[in-house]
């Protein structure tokens, strides 16, 4: 009994070593393991106390932590100061903050990254889902009611034969959702409550229509179509904790209103957008990002715009490519918008590429400066072998690459053939070349080939010399092949106005 009573008692001691915070686990390398044997089912957020991203995520991950610990649940949510527990976060593979990774079942070995919003009920929904069944059995009006209640979006499947193949297909598509509760019910009286007639399913939302009944052939792609169509607002504020489902949706083309919210006609130009948002339903996505925030000021700046020229509409696609376009008139109209999507549906728009006047002393300098407008005819001069660095102000890399550029400009300042150049790729563009991650460094050599070829070799000024001499081949590769880490623009980077690294 005393050797019993000891091994409790060690046991109990271990799991106080766990603090808590607001409801949520504070995880170090040293009680890490412990946690995963007496939490099996655990979400683990790797933060750094000085990111933003982190900093907005507190409050609801507190509030998910709360909402779960109420009901009873033994899923836990928890935390860890990756800038203080490294070797954990090397562990795990943490490039960016947050990361939020969930392991289940107590298996450290392969957690599942976190792929859902950032919003109490998008954490609690996510977990449900990947511990619980994909939809949940309502067998009384008020478990229907409850959960359209609590819930942003709800989908409820109406099937008086819960093992028919419509039920089935339904059952399918709630697997492959993330961020919205499924429920399913064959009960009269729930079908008598939401007025449903026949089997079906039904999206119920707190906005716009408040519901949409599916009308189509019960299949999981063609649910799964119908609930990404409906499940976001015909008018979506970009913020924090929308940015996930915005760029999570099937929806790749986005339109952008800018426009400062305390404006005295903001309420007048939200109905024109509004109502020119009707006609492209699951189409396009109509966003409005309040111009006056400063966590907005890096998207303005993406597209060009200075807040002082909003309200302004721009237009992106987030293919493989990003494209952006620009309307010809300013005047934000229902009128105007549907013009302009209507073209842009219809494959009539031209790409808006931005570009800054030519500055007068571009080439007085050891490293030349390229804009939009003097791009081409300066790195595919047939007689020039152009290495050209494409940088953004704000990058940190490329701060730490600009001396040595500089040295290198300055050691081919006199040559007959070569030209050392950089262009701020934040507010220059080309059609010719795209540019994914900063710095990004491209070689233009001599020739009417208009060839181009990245450098994937050291960030060194002899690095750079002998790829130079070489001709480009010592470090380089064909366009395209992947190099090294840097910061990158991707979706997150220049709607969130904070740059990951990748």
């Amino acid at each position: 009994m005393l050797k019993l009573f000891l091994l409790c008692t060690l046991a109990v001691l271990s799991r106080a070593d766990i603090g808590e915070e607001d409801d949520v686990l504070v995880l170090k390398k040293s009680n890490f393991e412990e946690a995963l044997k007496a939490h099996p089912n655990i979400l683990v957020e790797f933060y750094a106390p000085w990111c933003g991203h982190c900093k907005a995520l507190v409050p609801e991950y507190a509030k998910a932590a709360s909402m779960l610990k109420a009901e009873g649940s033994e899923i836990r949510l928890a935390k860890v100061d990756a800038t203080e527990e490294a070797d954990l976060a090397q562990e795990y593979g943490v490039r960016g903050y947050p990361t939020i990774k969930f392991f289940k079942g107590g298996d450290k070995e392969s957690p599942k990254e976190y792929s859902a919003g950032r919003q109490a009920d998008d954490i609690v929904n996510w977990l449900k889902k990947r511990t619980g069944p994909a939809a949940t059995t309502l067998g009384e009006v008020a478990e229907a009611e409850s959960m359209i209640a609590d819930n942003e979006v709800a989908v409820i499947g109406f099937f008086k034969d819960v093992e028919s193949e419509g039920a089935k297909a339904f059952l399918n598509a709630a697997e492959a959702v993330d961020d919205v509760p499924f429920g399913i019910t064959s009960n009269d009286a729930v079908y008598s409550k939401f007025e449903v007639s026949k089997d079906g399913v039904v999206l119920f939302k707190k906005f716009d229509e408040g519901r949409n009944t599916f009308d189509g052939e019960l299949s999981k792609a063609d649910l799964l179509a119908f609930i990404k169509a409906n499940q976001l607002p015909l008018v979506i504020e970009f913020t924090e904790q929308t940015a996930p489902k915005i760029f999570g949706g099937e929806i790749k083309s986005h339109i952008l209103m800018f426009v400062p919210k305390a404006a005295s006609d903001f309420d007048e130009k939200m109905v024109e957008f509004k109502k020119a948002s009707e006609g492209f339903k699951g189409k396009i996505l109509f966003i409005f990002i309040d111009s006056e925030v400063d966590d907005n000021q890096r998207i303005l700046e993406f597209f060009g715009l200075k807040k002082e020229e909003c309200p302004a509409i721009r237009l992106i696609t987030l293919e493989d490519e990003m494209t952006k376009y620009r309307p010809e008139s300013e005047a934000i109209t229902a009128d105007n918008i549907v013009a302009f999507c209507t073209l842009f549906t219809e494959g009539k728009l031209k790409p808006h590429l931005m570009s800054q006047d030519i500055p007068e002393d571009w080439d007085k300098n050891p490293v030349r400066v390229l804009v939009g407008k003097n791009f081409e005819e300066v790195v595919f001069d047939p007689k020039k072998n152009v290495f050209v660095e494409f940088y953004a102000p704000w990058c940190g890399h490329c701060k730490q690459l600009d001396p040595i550029w500089t040295k290198l400009g300055e050691k081919y300042q006199d040559s007959a053939d070569i030209v050392v150049a950089k262009m701020d790729s934040t507010a220059n563009e080309m059609e010719t070349v795209k540019v994914h991650s900063f710095p990004t460094l491209k070689f233009f050599p001599a020739g009417d080939e208009h060839k181009v070829v990245d450098y994937n070799g050291e960030r060194t000024l002899e690095g750079f010399t002998k790829f130079l001499e070489s001709g480009g081949k010592d470090g380089g590769a064909p366009a395209g092949e992947e190099g090294e880490e840097d910061e990158g623009i991707d979706q997150g980077v220049f709607f969130g106005g904070i740059v990951s690294i990748l």
